[in-house]
């Protein structure tokens, strides 16, 4: 019975996969063409399971040897001797499950070698009138060991001995890594013979839909394939684990609900769960406070920043698939981080700061209803009295917080909100909450005078427009010692707006 996995490599014959083909097939160009390659992408973004796929699909034509550094173990990079040993070896044992005669792996298995040198002087005898691509996956977890650098200047020196007609070495080689060895700055960029790798290894809608057509032809749930992918798709952006645990709890702990409900259940679920990838999250926003400052300002502040790859922050949320390029500007890769993160950002500012109390959300869901015009009064109604002491610098700062901290215990269980990053023509707005079947999109804004406020109108009721719905809600802090607080409802530009000023 095949399922879903999120716990390491994935094989067709016992886990449902999205079909990567495609992705197999542009690969395979690249070693066609003798390229030298990096595949670095995130953790848990299924590096693994493409390698596996992809020795599958070079069979045929070539000796794929693969191996993975975390297997060698820490000790086989304390010398180069202990290095040479233990390389070998593994590709020895990788030769096993290839069509390599016992000739051929028995001629590799030299004990004698000792040094790098002597090491290149057998690789370009074994590869001599043979096409061997050489795979290593987790190579970056000893990429600042002098060690393995030496070994990296090895093959680039054959690399282009080869290049020039005068030496063998391997037809192509693929280093996998969380971390780009081309950035290494301490051995000179031994890996700068490398080429861009391009291939979008996310899964587009039309991907998802491949896997869970195989998943609807076992189980027959009548899910509309095509309307779920995309869903699914409009949650995760296609970062791999996130959908195959997005699956995983709508088969295993949501009732096979595949419905937009039942993707909203698991969801929740997703919300409060530890794992792996979210511990990696939380722990990578600790140790790097530029990049969570970053963050925090993109969701939080709603800034609006460029896309700049050569800032050294910009990339280390790249690399981790934290951030993405979005029309040149910076953006969180999927809703899901974005949901995390923000939940992240509302513990631990607000951890030891008063919260509003004495609105339960029993006053403001009703027979399963949510009342947003009610919660939105409440809200004004404690904001003076709880937030009144704080000075505007911080309400200014973190007014958005602050409304987001009083939702979050209203719509836990039943519901979650998220951020919309953008629309298709570049308008930005900020929440959406999704409480069981009903969705409420509103604006949050700063006073900043009359005309801004109108302006403020017209961007709400375009959301409105390109959601498809005719009410909204609109909160505006304003900081004037003379202010007017309002709840009101308005018909602007043929669409219901409730307007709450604090």
């Amino acid at each position: 019975m095949h399922k879903f996995n999120t716990t390491g490599l994935c094989t067709p014959e016992e886990d449902y996969m999205v079909d990567i083909s495609g992705k197999i097939k542009q690969i395979r160009e690249l070693v066609e063409r003798r390229c030298y390659f990096t595949i670095n992408r995130a953790r848990q973004y299924g590096k693994t399971t493409t390698l596996n796929e992809l020795v599958k699909a070079l069979a045929d034509e070539y000796i794929v040897i693969s191996i993975c550094f975390q297997e060698m173990g820490e000790d086989c990079f304390k010398s180069s001797e202990l290095f040479c040993k233990a390389f070998i070896r593994k590709v020895v044992q990788a030769l096993k499950f290839t069509t390599a005669s016992m000739d051929y792996i028995k001629n590799w298995d030299e004990k004698s070698i000792q040094g790098m040198g002597e090491l290149g002087e057998h690789i370009e005898k074994m590869c001599e009138g043979k096409k061997i691509v050489l795979i290593i996956d987790e190579v970056d977890r000893t990429s600042n060991n002098s060690v393995f650098l030496q070994f990296i200047d090895i093959l680039r020196a054959k690399f282009l001995a080869r290049k020039a007609g005068r030496r063998n070495t391997f037809h192509s080689v693929i280093l996998a890594g969380v971390y780009d060895i081309k950035n290494i700055k301490l051995y000179n960029s031994p890996w700068n013979i490398a080429i861009n790798f391009k291939v979008d290894m996310s899964f587009s809608a039309t991907e998802i839909a491949t896997m869970l057509s195989k998943y609807e032809i076992d189980h027959n749930t009548g899910m509309d394939v095509d309307l779920i992918s995309k869903e699914i798709y409009s949650y995760t952006s296609g970062y791999p684990f996130l959908v195959s645990r997005l699956c995983q709890c709508i088969d295993e702990e949501a009732g096979r609900d595949w419905t937009l409900a039942g993707i909203q259940g698991a969801i929740r679920e997703m919300l409060i769960e530890s794992n792996t990838l979210f511990d990696d999250m939380f722990k990578n926003l600790e140790n790097n406070k530029e990049l969570s400052s970053l963050i925090y300002d993109l969701l939080i502040m709603r800034a609006v920043k460029p896309f700049v790859i050569d800032d050294p922050i910009v990339g280390i949320g790249v690399m981790y698939g934290f951030l993405v390029n979005t029309d040149d500007k910076i953006a969180i890769a999927n809703k899901i981080f974005e949901l995390r993160m923000v939940n992240y950002y509302i513990s631990k500012d607000l951890r030891n700061k008063k919260q509003i109390t004495g609105v339960l959300q029993h006053d403001i869901v009703q027979g399963g209803v949510f009342d947003m015009e009610l919660c939105l009064r409440k809200f004004s109604e404690h904001y003076g009295e709880i937030f009144s002491n704080m000075d505007e610098e911080f309400l200014e700062r973190h007014g958005r917080l602050l409304f987001l901290s009083y939702l979050k215990p209203l719509i836990n269980g039943n519901g979650f909100y998220h951020i919309e990053s953008q629309l298709i023509d570049m308008r930005r707005m900020d929440i959406v909450v999704d409480f069981g079947r009903q969705q409420f999109i509103i604006e949050l804004k700063l006073w900043d005078g009359k005309a801004k406020q109108e302006d403020a109108y017209k961007q709400l009721c375009g959301y409105l427009e390109s959601k498809h719905t005719g009410t909204g809600y609109l909160l505006t802090f304003d900081f004037r010692k003379n202010k007017k607080k309002k709840a009101e409802w308005l018909k602007i530009y043929g669409k219901d707006v409730f307007h709450v000023v604090v």
